[in-house]
Protein backbone atom coordinates (compact mmCIF):
# COMPACT_ATOMS: atom_id res chain seq x y z
CA UNK A 1 0.00 0.00 0.00
CA UNK A 2 1.29 3.41 -0.92
CA UNK A 3 -0.35 7.03 0.42
CA UNK A 4 0.62 10.48 -1.37
CA UNK A 5 2.75 13.05 0.10
CA UNK A 6 1.74 16.40 -0.12
CA UNK A 7 4.13 16.78 -2.79
CA UNK A 8 2.13 14.42 -4.67
CA UNK A 9 5.05 11.44 -4.75
CA UNK A 10 4.13 8.10 -3.28
CA UNK A 11 5.17 6.49 0.15
CA UNK A 12 5.73 2.84 0.45
CA UNK A 13 4.77 0.72 3.80
CA UNK A 14 8.38 1.02 5.06
CA UNK A 15 8.47 4.95 4.41
CA UNK A 16 5.20 5.45 6.40
CA UNK A 17 6.30 3.22 9.35
CA UNK A 18 9.55 5.29 9.65
CA UNK A 19 7.88 8.14 9.57
CA UNK A 20 5.37 6.98 12.23
CA UNK A 21 8.41 6.26 14.57
CA UNK A 22 9.85 9.29 13.68
CA UNK A 23 9.00 12.64 13.88
CA UNK A 24 11.78 14.45 11.83
CA UNK A 25 11.66 11.32 8.96
CA UNK A 26 11.11 12.77 5.86
CA UNK A 27 12.78 10.20 2.79
CA UNK A 28 12.98 11.33 -0.85
CA UNK A 29 11.04 8.58 -2.44
CA UNK A 30 14.61 7.00 -3.65
CA UNK A 31 16.68 7.81 -0.90
CA UNK A 32 17.70 4.87 1.03
CA UNK A 33 17.29 4.64 4.58
CA UNK A 34 20.88 3.74 6.65
CA UNK A 35 20.27 2.18 9.55
CA UNK A 36 21.09 4.57 12.72
CA UNK A 37 22.69 3.28 15.92
CA UNK A 38 20.63 2.76 18.91
CA UNK A 39 20.80 5.39 21.29
CA UNK A 40 22.33 4.16 24.83
CA UNK A 41 20.01 3.85 27.49
CA UNK A 42 19.14 6.82 29.81
CA UNK A 43 20.67 6.28 33.21
CA UNK A 44 18.79 8.50 35.51
CA UNK A 45 19.33 11.68 37.05
CA UNK A 46 20.98 12.13 40.36
CA UNK A 47 17.58 11.43 43.13
CA UNK A 48 15.77 9.50 40.64
CA UNK A 49 14.12 6.53 41.25
CA UNK A 50 15.42 3.57 38.86
CA UNK A 51 12.83 1.13 38.67
CA UNK A 52 14.02 -2.66 39.18
CA UNK A 53 12.15 -4.94 36.12
CA UNK A 54 11.37 -7.97 38.83
CA UNK A 55 9.45 -4.68 41.24
CA UNK A 56 5.85 -5.13 41.22
CA UNK A 57 3.81 -1.76 40.48
CA UNK A 58 0.35 -1.83 41.11
CA UNK A 59 -1.84 -2.21 37.63
CA UNK A 60 -3.69 0.63 36.73
CA UNK A 61 -7.39 -0.10 36.59
CA UNK A 62 -9.18 0.91 33.60
CA UNK A 63 -12.74 2.76 34.11
CA UNK A 64 -15.43 4.66 32.46
CA UNK A 65 -17.60 7.31 33.91
CA UNK A 66 -20.55 8.77 32.51
CA UNK A 67 -24.17 10.57 33.70
CA UNK A 68 -27.74 11.08 33.61
CA UNK A 69 -29.86 13.32 34.56
CA UNK A 70 -29.89 11.56 38.09
CA UNK A 71 -26.72 9.85 38.40
CA UNK A 72 -23.09 9.88 38.12
CA UNK A 73 -21.98 6.07 36.72
CA UNK A 74 -18.23 4.87 37.02
CA UNK A 75 -17.55 1.21 35.78
CA UNK A 76 -14.69 -0.73 36.03
CA UNK A 77 -14.16 -4.23 34.57
CA UNK A 78 -12.83 -6.38 38.22
CA UNK A 79 -13.02 -9.98 36.00
CA UNK A 80 -11.70 -12.20 38.72
CA UNK A 81 -11.80 -10.33 41.70
CA UNK A 82 -13.61 -11.73 44.72
CA UNK A 83 -15.59 -9.01 46.44
CA UNK A 84 -13.97 -9.29 50.05
CA UNK A 85 -10.13 -8.29 47.50
CA UNK A 86 -11.98 -4.81 46.78
CA UNK A 87 -12.03 -1.53 48.44
CA UNK A 88 -13.70 1.31 47.54
CA UNK A 89 -13.41 4.67 49.11
CA UNK A 90 -14.85 8.24 48.68
CA UNK A 91 -13.19 11.13 50.55
CA UNK A 92 -13.57 14.89 49.36
CA UNK A 93 -14.98 14.29 46.02
CA UNK A 94 -11.95 11.59 45.00
CA UNK A 95 -12.65 7.78 44.38
CA UNK A 96 -10.71 5.18 45.03
CA UNK A 97 -10.71 1.75 43.35
CA UNK A 98 -8.17 -0.66 44.50
CA UNK A 99 -8.15 -4.68 45.00
CA UNK A 100 -5.78 -8.02 44.47
CA UNK A 101 -6.35 -10.28 41.26
CA UNK A 102 -5.35 -13.66 42.54
CA UNK A 103 -4.17 -15.82 39.79
CA UNK A 104 -4.59 -18.78 41.89
CA UNK A 105 -2.28 -21.75 43.13
CA UNK A 106 1.11 -21.01 40.74
CA UNK A 107 3.23 -23.33 43.41
CA UNK A 108 3.38 -26.27 40.34
CA UNK A 109 4.67 -23.68 37.61
CA UNK A 110 8.17 -24.32 36.61
CA UNK A 111 8.61 -22.48 33.54
CA UNK A 112 5.94 -19.67 31.92
CA UNK A 113 5.89 -19.79 27.72
CA UNK A 114 3.07 -16.37 28.06
CA UNK A 115 2.34 -14.05 30.81
CA UNK A 116 -0.08 -11.60 29.39
CA UNK A 117 -2.54 -11.62 32.19
CA UNK A 118 -2.27 -9.13 35.38
CA UNK A 119 -2.21 -10.73 38.46
CA UNK A 120 -1.59 -8.53 41.61
CA UNK A 121 -2.51 -5.61 43.18
CA UNK A 122 -4.41 -2.81 41.16
CA UNK A 123 -5.84 0.71 42.29
CA UNK A 124 -7.24 3.82 40.77
CA UNK A 125 -8.06 7.52 42.14
CA UNK A 126 -10.37 10.02 39.96
CA UNK A 127 -11.36 13.21 40.80
CA UNK A 128 -15.10 13.24 40.40
CA UNK A 129 -16.16 15.26 37.32
CA UNK A 130 -19.32 16.37 38.90
CA UNK A 131 -21.09 16.96 42.82
CA UNK A 132 -22.32 14.24 44.23
CA UNK A 133 -24.13 13.33 47.75
CA UNK A 134 -21.62 11.25 49.36
CA UNK A 135 -24.06 9.65 51.65
CA UNK A 136 -26.50 8.29 48.57
CA UNK A 137 -23.64 5.84 46.83
CA UNK A 138 -24.25 1.99 45.38
CA UNK A 139 -21.97 -0.06 44.17
CA UNK A 140 -22.52 -3.63 42.57
CA UNK A 141 -19.98 -6.15 41.70
CA UNK A 142 -22.10 -8.15 38.51
CA UNK A 143 -20.45 -10.26 36.04
CA UNK A 144 -17.17 -8.84 36.65
CA UNK A 145 -18.72 -5.11 36.26
CA UNK A 146 -18.32 -2.89 39.51
CA UNK A 147 -20.95 -0.23 38.98
CA UNK A 148 -20.73 2.95 40.96
CA UNK A 149 -23.80 5.39 41.01
CA UNK A 150 -23.49 8.37 42.58
CA UNK A 151 -26.82 10.67 43.50
CA UNK A 152 -26.06 14.21 41.44
CA UNK A 153 -26.15 17.47 43.75
CA UNK A 154 -28.48 19.19 42.44
CA UNK A 155 -27.25 22.98 41.18
CA UNK A 156 -29.13 25.57 42.16
CA UNK A 157 -31.26 27.13 39.14
CA UNK A 158 -30.60 30.66 38.65
CA UNK A 159 -34.04 32.87 38.24
CA UNK A 160 -34.03 36.32 36.36
CA UNK A 161 -34.97 39.14 38.76
CA UNK A 162 -36.34 41.90 37.66
CA UNK A 163 -35.38 45.34 38.19
CA UNK A 164 -37.66 47.95 38.89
Amino acid sequence: MARKQPTGELLTDDDLAAAFLADDYAPEPTQAIAPQPAAPAPQPAVGEQQWDEEEELPGQLAVDAYETDELLVVKARTAGVDRSDLDVSLSDGILTISGTLSSGDETDVKKWHIQECYWGEFSRTIALPVAVKEDEVKAELKDGVLTISFAKVEKERSITIDVL
